[in-house]
């Protein structure tokens, strides 16, 4: 039985695998899927710390809680359209990773090594495989 022929590959492009997605696109989904998960679970440590507080310390974090939930959000839904080939998402979830640099540096700076360092490390991976050249072909972006 004759194989079917394989289109050809363009410069530094991966192989896409059975699911559709080349390595770098599944590598984005997945880190701001992680994301999305991590910063759920600041919600709920948030909504714990929100039981105990009163007054104005109530009203400032419900309204930090919220922020934090409406950006899990967000990201779960980059996550969930860059995974559908959504081109749309792409530059939102690039805007993301590269704000998550800055804020590691203030917090590596700040006394908050160790999370300062992973925050830059998995901004510039996400930037990084949103960027690359198999990403972009994947998403029809030329």
């Amino acid at each position: 039985m004759p194989q079917p022929e394989q289109p050809p590959m363009r410069d530094g492009a991966q192989p896409i695998r059975a699911d559709g997605l080349p390595g770098t696109l599944r590598w984005a989904v997945w880190l701001l899927g992680a994301e999305a998960a991590g910063l759920l679970g600041v919600v709920v440590f948030l909504i714990i710390a929100d039981a105990g507080a009163s007054g104005p310390s109530l009203q400032g974090g419900i309204v930090v809680t919220v922020y934090a939930a409406l950006m899990a959000t967000v990201l779960a839904g980059l996550s969930w359209a860059l995974s559908r080939r959504k081109a749309w998402a792409r530059g939102p979830a690039i805007v993301l990773q590269l704000l998550m640099l800055p804020i590691g540096y203030y917090m590596a700076t700040g006394g908050v090594v160790l999370p300062g360092l992973v925050l830059i490390a998995v901004g510039l991976a996400g930037a990084g495989a949103l960027l690359a050249p198999a990403t972009r072909a994947a998403l029809g972006i030329h």
